[in-house]
């Protein structure tokens, strides 16, 4: 069903064509980089979060990590990662898949700056083996961004 949404999202655009569906798990940074022969931090990475009660998603570089005094200092609050459960049920797709296209309801979408590193990034497209490649202007036109923010610490 999720990945259905995306390629429905995506048709909306004449796009769906470019929703990848490969025989390799893409559920983790390192399986989507290895799928696609590409850095880990060119795979575009989306998080799950919950301020006052309201999900959000904020789409990182690969290896990137959340710096828990950044994103304190950007949203005003501690973070808090939504559960298994609680991603699916606000956006439709399950933990491997999770993405910020064909959402089940409008959810505010970040783009962190770690993506900057690369002029292309592959997102998940809703399940463990679907992505879709996009420059840095498609992510953050397809993914509604509301803002650009830098949340991310680096290894």
């Amino acid at each position: 069903m999720s990945l259905e949404a995306v390629i429905e999202y995506f048709s909306k655009y004449d796009m769906d064509h470019r929703v990848m569906v490969l025989e390799n798990s893409t559920a983790t940074v390192e399986e989507a980089a290895q799928a696609h022969g590409v850095d880990p931090d060119q795979i575009g990475k989306t998080l799950s979060f919950k301020i006052d009660g309201d999900p959000i998603l904020i789409v990182v570089a690969g290896k990137a990590k959340i710096d828990n005094k950044k994103y304190k200092d950007c949203f005003a609050k501690k973070a808090r990662m939504l559960n298994r459960e609680e991603a699916l049920k606000h956006t439709g797709h399950a933990i491997g898949g999770v993405c910020p296209f064909g959402l089940k309801k409008p959810i505010d979408v970040y783009l962190d700056v770690s993506l900057k590193k690369h002029p292309e990034v592959i997102p998940a497209a809703g399940d463990p083996y679907s992505s879709i490649r996009l420059t840095l202007e498609e992510l953050e036109r397809y993914s509604k961004c509301k803002e650009w923010v830098d949340v991310c610490k680096y290894d």
